[in-house]
Formats: C-alpha cells, sequence, structure tokens
C-alpha cells in the first residue's frame, strides 16, 4: 500500500488496507486461499523454491498462506514490528516464542502473574532443562535481582491476567537488554489499539489475536510479533515443523476483524471506564481494579504506556465465591464464559476457571480471591451494562 507524499498511515487506515494481496480477478475483499498445497511450473521451480522461497511464493499452508501472509503483514505493521507469524490460537504464539528460542540450560525470569495456561508453558520449559524465575512483575527491584548476565529472556503481560497489574515496560526492558535478555510481552489486555511495546523496549510481542482481534468470538488465532530475523529465522522454523500454524480461514476472519479493531476497542474502553467508575465504591464490593482508575497503583503509569484504561475491569464480591456465584447467575446482559476481547460482555470467575490451576496460597499472592469476577467489557451501551451489574450486586 502507497500512501501520497510517503506519509506512514494512520493505524486505522493501515488495519484496513496494509499487506493486500489480490488476485488475477481483482477482488476488492481479501480473498481466502483454501489450499494445503502450491503447484509448481517445473522439478526446478521447485527445488529452487524449497531452497528459498520469496515473499510471494509458498510451499504448504503449514509454513506459510497467501491469506496468512495478509494478517501476518497487517500486524506487523500496527504493531511496528518488521514481521510476523500468524498461529492456530494465541497459545500457540506463546509456546513458539518461547521453545524457539530457548535451549536446557538458558535462563528466563518470567513475572507470576499470568494466565494459566502461560505458566504451564514455563513449566514445560523447566520439565527440558530451562532453568525459570519468577518474580513479582511490579517490583523492579525483584526484576533487577532475578536476571543475570546470561539471562536468555524476559517474559510478562503488559497487563496482568486477571488483577490488571501494570508492568513498567521500558523499565524491565532496560533491565533485560543490560543484561543481553530478550523481552518477550504478551500484550492481550492492553491490544494494539493501545500499545506501544516495541517502542517501550518489547523485542517479541505476543497476541491471542482471538480476543479484539477477532472481536466476534468465532475463531482462535495467534500472532508473534518482532524482527524479521526472529520470526522467519527462530519461530517460522519451530512453527513450520511442529505445526502450530494459523489456518487461512481463521487468518481472514482475523483480517476482517482488524479493520474494525480500533473503533471496537475504543469504544470498549471507554464503556469500561464509564462501568468501572459506577461500581467503584458499591457497598458490596470489596474493590474494583481498572487501570483508568485513579486508586490504581499503577494508574499513571498505564495511562503512560496505554494512554487508557483498557477494556478489562476486575472486582471482588464481598462473600467469598458463593456472593460471586450468586451475583454472576443474576446477570441478564453480560454472558458467562472465559473469553475476553468479545463484541458481547463476558465475566469470569477467575479462580474457578481459568486460574484453577494455581494452588490456593498462589492465588492469595496474585490477588486471585474466591471473591474476584473479570469483566471484559463488549459493545453494548455502557448504561445497560451498569444497569445489569447494579441489579445483580443488589
Amino acid at each position: 500500500m502507497s500512501a501520497a507524499n510517503d506519509k506512514t498511515p494512520h493505524p486505522r487506515t493501515q488495519a484496513v488496507h496494509h499487506g493486500s494481496r489480490r488476485s488475477q480477478y481483482g477482488e476488492m475483499a481479501e480473498a481466502i486461499f483454501l489450499t494445503q498445497g502450491f503447484v509448481y511450473d517445473s522439478a526446478e521451480a521447485a527445488e529452487a523454491r524449497f531452497h528459498h522461497a520469496g515473499p510471494d511464493e509458498f510451499i504448504y499452508a503449514r509454513y506459510g498462506n497467501p491469506t496468512s501472509r495478509m494478517f501476518e503483514d497487517r500486524i506487523a505493521a500496527l504493531e511496528g514490528t518488521e514481521d510476523a507469524f500468524a498461529t492456530a490460537s494465541g497459545m500457540a504464539a506463546v509456546n513458539g516464542a518461547l521453545f524457539a528460542m530457548c535451549k536446557p540450560g538458558d535462563h528466563v525470569v518470567a513475572a507470576r502473574a499470568l494466565f494459566g495456561s502461560c505458566l504451564y508453558v514455563l513449566e514445560l520449559l523447566a520439565r527440558f532443562g530451562v532453568e525459570v524465575s519468577y518474580v513479582d512483575g511490579t517490583d523492579l527491584e525483584q526484576w533487577r535481582t532475578a536476571i543475570r548476565p546470561g539471562t536468555r529472556a524476559v517474559f510478562f503481560e503488559t497487563v496482568s491476567n486477571p488483577t490488571l497489574e501494570v508492568i513498567d515496560l521500558r523499565a524491565v526492558a532496560d533491565l533485560a537488554h543490560a543484561a543481553g535478555a530478550t523481552v518477550v510481552v504478551d500484550n492481550v489486555f492492553a491490544t494494539p489499539v493501545f500499545s506501544r511495546a516495541v517502542e517501550q523496549g518489547a523485542d517479541v510481542v505476543v497476541y491471542s489475536a482471538t480476543k479484539h482481534m477477532d472481536g466476534g468470538g468465532r475463531a482462535l488465532a495467534g500472532v508473534i510479533c518482532g524482527t524479521r530475523h526472529f520470526v522467519r529465522e527462530v519461530v517460522e522454523p519451530y512453527l513450520k515443523h511442529t505445526g502450530g500454524a494459523i489456518s487461512p480461514f481463521h487468518a481472514w476472519i482475523m483480517l476482517n476483524g482488524l479493520q474494525t479493531m480500533d473503533l471496537r476497542v475504543r469504544a470498549q474502553a471507554e464503556s469500561a471506564a464509564a462501568v468501572a467508575a459506577a461500581l467503584h465504591g458499591h457497598p458490596r464490593l470489596s474493590r474494583v481494579i481498572y487501570p483508568g482508575l485513579p486508586d490504581h497503583p499503577q494508574h499513571q503509569l498505564a495511562m503512560a504506556q496505554m494512554g487508557s484504561g483498557g477494556t478489562m475491569i476486575a472486582f471482588e464480591v464481598a462473600g467469598g465465591k458463593d456472593a460471586a456465584f450468586a451475583v454472576l447467575n443474576r446477570l441478564r446482559i453480560i454472558r458467562i464464559s472465559n473469553n475476553l476481547g468479545d463484541a458481547k460482555s463476558i465475566a469470569t470467575h477467575p479462580a474457578t476457571t481459568t486460574h484453577q490451576r494455581l494452588s490456593d496460597a498462589d492465588k492469595a499472592h496474585l490477588g486471585i480471591t474466591p471473591g474476584l469476577v473479570r469483566l471484559s467489557v463488549g459493545l453494548e451501551d455502557a448504561r445497560d451494562l451498569i444497569d445489569d451489574l447494579v441489579q445483580a450486586l443488589g
């Protein structure tokens, strides 16, 4: 895509146009190339392509596909990285980014506050001989102590799931880079709309595209963004041989989701701010956690790092699990599910679902209490969501 006067287009424009590939038919909408293989003009052409495939030359859908490549090019442009590799799910992205770069004897430092499946991937790394050290993500002194010369990578969620801690990306990146470590961040809660992760020091950014990129709860997908060397020389060989690549159909869904992502996410974040403000101080709630609220411990950092409180809220219902379940079961508009970033608002009880594998001690340490509810704010009218929550709490 070219732009007038060679000016870089606004991200909203890139999300609609960047990386488009049109066939000889000149289709307006992105095409779905539902094929697992590709035809060569000759045996010599096949040999040449296997030796070195160009950017628009494909071998097998597990290696790459025109629809998948459009999605990769578009999200790389939005994220500000040289390249990207699309995966079958967000966890395939986390697994691919970490396993592709680590070997037995390497050292990884990770934040404790992570999605349960991310913690499982780190457990797998440890089984294969990678030393993993855990720190409280918001404590820079713990990062400083844990990172050492030879540390291979640091890994954390820029905004933690589900307690919405905001980690100082630039400060941790400076500590990691001083030791020669690669900074890998899961940026799902920050979203590509509010993210400036690479500008702030991230080397590798992973997403579950299932969330805000799709936005409609339709399909699984993930993506790894980074330098061209990391994506094509480190990540791609691992994922193409282990089978973690995205399907062309799901890549097509994500492409269509990207076109409206900026509008959707900004509207969701605006509603989330209104909902959080309305819940704040409610007598049935022990606490309301939202980075956009002034009393959030990292409020100023969140505003500097993202410029928004995001689309996610957490709140603790007084009375523990039974009280939280009672509130969830009284909701009329907001649905109970474990996804997030959907057009529909979704409530989750992390202690018994997404983080149920953690010990009670670990849950307590991370603030995942029996009364905690995670709320992903959708595209419904904010007043309707507030009314729904108030009647459920009442």
